[in-house]
């Protein structure tokens, strides 16, 4: 992690937009410490020094104090490192090196140059730091951006394939087609109602949330389109209370539970009543929606429920409960929504 942070950092000072500020500190301080100092050894020094500062500061900043943490007193004792390294490295540098080399005091090695340069080490270390981050953080924040533009584009087309089954809208349309011979009021019908829930449909794709009053004249739409194919296979019901019809739930959230309710009920030979229910209690929505035939648990490729669940986590975390059980000769979906 060090040696990730350190060549990050070294990468952050050779980018064009540090690198010219950082000459023009760098070169002038190189000048004046060979115009000021006798010391052969005087422009190595000044190159030593300003190189220790650039990549020791911000590289010890960056390790001690990441981005997202906010400095506390609990931060103390590692500000107190900080400083002290600076200490270490300017003293070590300035006074320590030359004295070991036997090289005499300098423009830079001077006492009132060392606090000034100290001084440039904690500034300069914590600010190339933080411009160092920052850079890093809006790089990554643009790349989620354009990844979640991405998953956005591809979840409405994915909405769009798993709350339109294609088999049950191929037979539609075939059904319509025979019914234009047969019987034009019927044919007619059934087109006014697939137009209407694929006009639902596409509006509830671009939409991020809705009144739960929309979502079940969706579901009843779909009721009523596959009662017209064949008005002998159910009844469906629907009860749900005034109070509840505006509560704002993720759109074509219900729709594949609903589609499943057809497609594992009634279109699977199971004769009975479909029925949604919907009860709020304490801040939370119960929507329950039973069909004859008992669950026989998930269904290998199965899309539908997959979808419920993750649609749910992304709009309300571990708030939301979903479950399908068998009650008797019955599949029950459960489905609890906090009202928000």
């Amino acid at each position: 992690m060090v040696y990730d942070i350190f060549r990050s950092t070294v990468r952050g000072l050779t980018d064009p937009r540090r690198a010219v500020p950082i000459a023009l500190v760098v070169v002038p301080l190189t000048l004046i410490q060979h115009a000021y100092s006798h010391e052969p050894f005087a422009v190595p020094l000044a190159l030593l020094m300003c190189g220790s500062f650039l990549l020791v500061g911000p590289s010890l900043w960056r390790a001690l104090f990441p981005m997202d943490e906010p400095l506390t007193a609990a931060s103390i004792p590692r500000v107190l490192v900080y400083a002290v390294v600076g200490a270490a490295v300017v003293l070590g540098i300035g006074r320590g090196l030359p004295a070991l080399v036997g090289a005499g005091v300098t423009f830079l090695t001077s006492g009132p140059s060392l606090a000034v340069c100290l001084a440039l080490f904690w500034v300069g270390g914590w600010g190339l730091a933080r411009d160092i981050e920052l850079e890093a953080h809006l790089r990554r924040e643009r790349a989620r951006a354009e990844a979640l533009s991405r998953e956005a584009d591809h979840a409405q087309l994915l909405a769009l394939r798993s709350h339109l089954d294609p088999h049950f809208l191929f037979n539609t349309l075939n059904a319509i087609a025979e019914w234009c011979r047969a019987d034009g009021v019927v044919a007619e019908k059934a087109i006014l109602q697939l137009s209407s829930m694929l006009r639902a449909m596409m509006t509830g794709i671009q939409e991020t949330s809705w009144p739960l009053s929309k979502e079940i004249e969706l579901v009843s739409a779909l009721f009523t389109l596959h009662s017209i194919r064949d008005p002998s296979l159910f009844t469906f019901e629907i009860d749900a209370p005034p109070e509840v019809l505006g509560v704002a739930i993720p759109p074509m959230l219900l729709l594949p539970l609903a589609e499943n309710a057809m497609k594992h009920g009634p279109r699977k030979g199971h004769s009975g009543v479909v029925r949604l229910e919907v009860s709020s209690q304490q801040h939370v929505v119960r929507i329950k929606l039973s069909n004859p035939g008992t669950y026989s648990g998930p269904r290998d490729g199965g899309s539908g429920l997959p979808i419920v669940y993750k649609r749910l986590a992304f709009a309300y975390g571990e708030r939301a409960h979903f479950a399908i059980v068998t009650e008797a000769d019955q599949t029950l979906a459960i489905v609890d929504l906090p009202i928000t």
